[in-house]
C-alpha cells in the first residue's frame, strides 16, 4: 500500500468517524442549553435538563419499564435460543435448514410488518396490549440473534469435552450444564446484551401492542410530537451514557472470559 493510499484511506476513514459522532456530540451539547427550544447559538448553559430527568417521576417510570421488558424478553429468547441452538449443533436429526431457517425468519421481517402481525395474532389468542404483548413480541424478534451467537459459539466447543463428562458417569443434560454452559458465557453475555439493547431500542413492536403504559421510545416519541426540546437531549443522552457502559462492561467481560478459555 503506497503513501497516498493510506493517506486517502485515513481520510476516509476519519471523515466517516466524524459523520458518526458529530450528531452525538450536538445531541449532547443541546442538552445543556437554557432554553426551551434547540438552536444555535447557545449563549447560556445549565444542568436543568439533565438534573430534571433523573426528578422526572414520568421518565423514571419509562425507563425502568423499558429495562423490565427487556431483562424479561432477553431472558426467554437466552432460554429459547440456547437449546435451538444445541439441536441445530447435534447430529443424526432431518430438517435442520428448515429449522434453521425458521429461527432467522423473524429478525428478517421489517418491523412494522411485524408488529402488525402480532397485533393481529394478539387480538385472535385473546392477548390484550401491554406487557405481556410486548415481552412476547420481542422475544421472538430476539431469538434467532441469540441463536446466530450461541451456534457460533457452540460450533467451536471441543466435542472430547462433553465425551469426557459423560465417561464419567454425567448424562446429556448434566455434561451440558456443567461443560457447555461455562464455555457459552461470553456468547450469553454478548446475546444477552444485544438483545437487552434491541429490547430497550424498540419503537415499532412497543407502539403497536403497548398498552396505556408507555415504554422510553414510545415516551420520546410523544415528546416529540410537541416539537423538539433540550429536554429530549438530556433524555437521549443519558440512555446513551447508560447503554455506552453496559457495552463496553460486556466487551470486556466477553474479552477477559475469552482469554480464560
Amino acid at each position: 500500500m503506497t503513501r497516498n493510499t493510506r493517506l486517502v484511506m485515513s481520510i476516509i476513514y476519519w471523515a466517516f468517524v466524524l459523520y458518526v459522532f458529530m450528531p452525538l456530540v450536538l445531541m449532547v451539547t443541546m442538552g445543556f442549553k437554557d432554553s426551551k427550544f434547540i438552536g444555535f447559538p447557545i449563549k447560556s448553559w445549565t444542568l436543568d435538563w439533565y438534573l430534571g430527568v433523573v426528578q422526572n417521576s414520568e421518565v423514571l417510570s419509562a425507563f425502568g419499564y423499558s429495562i423490565w421488558i427487556g431483562v424479561t424478553s432477553t431472558a426467554i429468547s437466552l432460554f429459547v435460543g440456547i437449546w435451538i441452538s444445541v439441536l441445530l449443533n447435534g447430529k443424526g436429526f432431518y430438517g435442520k435448514t428448515l429449522i434453521y431457517g425458521l429461527t432467522l425468519l423473524p429478525a428478517l421481517i421489517p418491523g412494522i410488518i411485524s408488529a402488525i402481525s402480532f397485533r393481529i395474532y394478539a387480538q385472535l389468542w385473546g392477548v390484550s396490549p401491554g406487557t405481556g404483548a410486548i415481552i412476547w413480541c420481542h422475544a421472538v424478534h430476539n431469538v434467532p440473534f441469540v441463536v446466530l451467537i450461541v451456534s457460533a459459539r457452540l460450533s467451536t466447543l471441543p466435542k472430547s469435552y462433553l465425551d469426557a463428562a459423560r465417561d464419567l458417569g454425567a448424562d446429556p443434560l448434566i455434561a451440558f450444564i456443567r461443560v457447555a454452559l461455562p464455555y457459552l458465557k461470553p456468547a450469553l453475555i454478548g446475546g444477552g446484551v444485544f438483545c437487552l439493547l434491541i429490547s430497550f431500542d424498540d419503537f415499532v413492536r412497543s407502539f403497536f401492542l403497548g398498552g396505556y403504559q408507555p415504554t422510553l421510545p414510545v415516551l420520546i416519541f410523544a415528546k416529540l410530537r410537541s416539537g423538539m426540546s433540550p429536554e429530549i437531549n438530556a433524555i437521549a443522552t443519558v440512555v446513551l451514557v447508560l447503554t455506552g457502559a453496559l457495552g463496553i462492561w460486556a466487551e470486556r467481560s466477553m474479552r477477559r472470559l475469552n482469554k480464560g478459555n
